[in-house]
């Protein structure tokens, strides 16, 4: 076999080195990096007519780069949203690869020259708090299982958390006193972040945790949300187990609330508690703290939402044949990215 080119001795030490043991990214990230590079290079020898081997640096320029994304959309089907996912991993790649390498900077700013795709702004989907009462309250908290899974998703909805976040706590991570918080782990790079808790639902933690861990100190190891089977060690409750009850109880929700959504998951509780506080007055910026956004930028789906339900309000309320429906002007209700942006950044 022939050496190997810088390409990809940059390659080998980004996938076996840099991801795992310097940025801790877990095996399913790093082979969804390594997914869109094998896409990238087997791409490239098809388009050159040469073997893997003999892929270069220089042959990547941003003609091929776009090249390439427009195969994933058109050809392989992708979305703009995936499309621009597979964007930022190759861009990732090559950040690493220029501050290794001196002589990959003039390809690294060739490639930052591809723009990303337009996506079109999608309503989040979020549930009001009828809805949510709705489905908590299909939990028989005359069970134990059942307690425990209406307390799964009250913390949900009361903290914002992700659910693979919420099953992460151990009961070491709570802390009661003049300012009871819950510290959570997650993304990205199971970055923590404190989170205050109410007092309502601390008094709930309180109760819940003399009910199923009444024989653990506060400061132990265990997993608040376990499951169990005759008598063998309490386990983290998965995802998996979670999402299939909370899917289960949206379903005898929607039988009677109608503003049940058809499609109930744990992240609908993170969103519903995002909109309540937005809608309660709270700064987009508090926010995206509280929900532990990598990128505020993420938050502005929130406004977005709030102000199409305030214009579908408005509309609704005016009838058509009435003559200030001419005075109805929707530009008026659509949220300005940039404005909310400075706000966000403190430019504002």
């Amino acid at each position: 076999m022939e050496k190997l080119s810088p390409l990809f001795t940059l390659v080998r030490s980004y996938l076996k080195h840099y991801l795992p043991l310097e940025r801790k990214y877990s095996q399913n990230t790093i082979r969804s990096y390594k997914k869109v590079l094998v896409l990238l290079f087997d791409y490239v020898k098809v388009k050159m007519n040469i073997p893997l081997v003999k892929v270069t640096f220089e042959m990547i320029d941003r003609n091929m780069l776009s090249s390439f994304l427009d195969y994933l959309e058109n050809e392989r089907n992708c979305s703009p949203t995936t499309r621009n996912h597979r964007l930022h991993s190759i861009r990732a790649f090559y950040a690493y690869a220029a501050e290794n390498d001196i002589t990959v900077v003039a390809h690294y700013e060739e490639i930052l020259k591809v723009d990303s795709a337009k996506i079109p702004q999608k309503l989040v989907e979020h549930m009001s708090e009828n809805a949510v009462k709705a489905v908590i309250a299909q939990a028989d908290t005359s069970k134990d299982k059942g307690l425990r899974n209406m307390f799964l998703m009250l913390f949900l909805y009361k903290t914002g958390a992700r659910i693979e976040e919420a099953l992460n706590v151990e009961l070491k991570h709570i802390q009661f006193g003049k300012t009871p918080s819950v510290t959570l782990f997650g993304k990205p790079n199971n970055k923590a972040r404190t989170v205050p808790l109410r007092e309502n639902t601390t008094e709930h933690l309180k109760e819940y945790i003399k009910m199923f861990h009444h024989d653990e100190g506060l400061y132990s190891n265990a997993p608040l949300f376990y499951t169990s089977r005759s008598g063998l060690a309490k386990k983290r409750m998965t995802e998996d187990n979670a999402r299939d009850f909370i899917r289960k109880y949206g379903t005898k929700a929607r039988k009677v609330c109608a503003e049940v959504p058809e499609n109930v998951h744990p992240h609908l509780f993170r969103h519903s508690f995002a909109m309540s506080l937005y809608q309660s007055g709270i700064h987009l910026t508090l926010i995206a703290e509280w929900l532990g956004h990598a990128n505020m930028e993420t938050s502005l789906i929130y406004a977005h939402a709030d102000t199409e339900i305030k214009r579908k309000a408005i509309e609704k309320a005016i009838p058509k044949d009435t003559p200030l429906a001419e005075h109805i002007n929707a530009e008026r209700y659509k949220v300005d990215d940039e404005q909310v942006l400075k706000e966000l950044c403190g430019l504002i």
